[in-house]
């Protein structure tokens, strides 16, 4: 992060922590979103991925599906 970096690749971020915490990291993800790196997370979380904006593709047997746009 220091350098700036285009694209930001998180792999389960949250995965393992308590609630509280996973929040505090979301709203880290989306402040670096903001400040115009993209933000790229995997993550197996359903709940999570619909409170979070943006783009959402899902990887289901194999293929890739969009199922919001940006």
């Amino acid at each position: 992060l220091v350098n700036n970096p285009v694209v930001l690749l998180a792999d389960e971020p949250t995965g393992n922590l308590d609630g509280t915490t996973s929040l505090e990291i979301l709203q880290l993800l989306k402040d670096i979103n903001a400040r115009g790196t993209a933000v790229v997370l995997a993550t197996h979380n359903e709940e999570m991925v619909r409170q979070s904006p943006g783009r959402i593709l899902r990887l289901s047997d194999g293929r890739l599906e969009e199922t919001r746009g940006s």
